[in-house]
């Protein structure tokens, strides 16, 4: 029994006492309960020596703060949700209003689908090796755009660019790509080792970063990724804690070769997420995340080998979720086989990219400890017509 009155609130439900994500609603940081959110400021007293983290109207405090804390405000939190009697001062409030809940300090985006990078390597590349030599040696990646990053639900405007002719215009193949993403905190540091990750990495998101791909297949070569990923990022609302995914962590596929010493694991930190993708209210792909070549601790380990350093706020993602099978790609491109094959959804209506007006909507569930169900918010947008 818990005071919490919430049907969804519950350990077979993706938002029960298993789960509690972080998020912003009305100004101020909350935890979500089922479907109604928690503010933490009235309750402040309850978290003693961590009540001016709670109080405040960002998460990145928090973040910095690091991971004996994270530890601690999140057991008290399973204290006093699951407590029969209400805290004083607390009141829970509809979930409607939340806004993007960390400043984003850097943004990195990888590219750690081997299913993924072979069907864009043949879709762009058709007449050489669908992998470069390098990609199975390290974690492919770039540097994003953090300042356009955008919270779940924020419409996404087409964006204009130059393509392949060369011509100049609205981009007429915009794409999703379905990823994890994970939002760090604690000291900064550089050359963060697999075994310190878990120090680093507060939460998990989803993110779609969308996609122009006429755009990119006439800019990427040399450099790769630039104006045709830049525009729009979109992450969940709520960050699921990495803690609550310990019943989740699994080892990532196995390799023909042996890595650079930096990127071996003592543990396993591949995760078992299952994402499910809906187009127009139509799910048109289940991908698996355990299938992902890199795990997020080797990710991040690469990400600052060099001497770059990681801070609070920093955001890096998966790269798109891509399994084996047709019904577990994850973007359009791939689904479509770059505009070859049409996708029907429910209403009939065919695709191949995506057309004003549509919605996009990911969602994703991992398991957690004794049976339950950890989920991740949903990253949804919608597309507007090119401004």
């Amino acid at each position: 029994m818990t005071w919490v009155e919430d049907e969804a609130f519950s350990a077979d439900q993706p938002f029960g006492p298993q789960t509690l994500p972080y998020g912003v609603v009305d100004g101020q940081i909350a935890v979500r309960v089922g479907d109604q959110a928690l503010p933490l400021r009235p309750i402040a007293s309850s978290f003693g020596e961590h009540a001016d983290l709670v109080s405040a109207d960002t998460l990145n405090p928090l973040l910095a703060a690091g991971r004996q804390t994270w530890t601690d405000v999140r057991a008290r939190l399973i204290e006093l949700t699951q407590a029969t009697a209400a805290p004083k001062g607390a009141t829970l409030i509809p979930i409607d209003n939340a806004v993007l809940p960390f400043q984003v300090a850097d943004y990195v985006d990888f590219y750690s689908s081997k299913h993924h990078a072979e069907n864009a390597g043949r879709i762009f590349r058709p007449h050489d090796e669908p992998l470069l030599p390098n990609w199975t040696h390290l974690p492919v990646g770039y540097h994003g755009r953090a300042g356009t990053v955008v919270v779940s639900g924020t419409p996404v405007v087409r964006p204009h660019g130059q393509q392949r002719g060369p011509a100049f215009g609205p981009t007429q193949r915009l794409d999703i790509e379905a990823e994890v993403g994970f939002v760090c905190g604690g000291p900064v540091a550089s050359r963060v080792s697999t075994s310190s990750a878990a120090d680093h990495v507060f939460g998990v998101v989803l993110v779609n970063d969308w996609s122009a791909r006429d755009i990119q297949g006439w800019e990427y070569q040399p450099l790769g990724p630039f104006l045709g990923k830049s525009f729009a990022t979109s992450v969940s609302a709520w960050v699921t804690p990495l803690d609550a995914f310990s019943a989740a962590r699994v080892h990532t596929p196995p390799r023909d070769h042996p890595v650079q010493e930096y990127l071996l694991e003592d543990q396993p930190w591949g995760l078992d997420l299952l994402l499910q993708i809906d187009w127009n209210g139509t799910v048109v792909s289940r991908p698996r995340f355990a299938d992902m070549f890199y795990s997020f601790a080797q990710q991040l380990a690469h990400m600052t080998v060099n001497g770059a350093t990681v801070r609070p706020g920093d955001l890096f993602a998966s790269g798109t979720v891509s399994g084996p099978e047709r019904d577990q790609l994850g973007c359009f491109l791939e689904m479509s086989w770059g505009g070859r094959d049409k996708i029907t959804l429910a209403d009939g209506a065919q695709r191949t990219f995506l057309e004003d007006h549509d919605t996009v909507r990911i969602t994703a569930t991992a398991p957690g400890p004794n049976g339950s169900v950890v989920g991740l918010a949903e990253v949804a947008g919608t597309v507007l017509p090119a401004s």
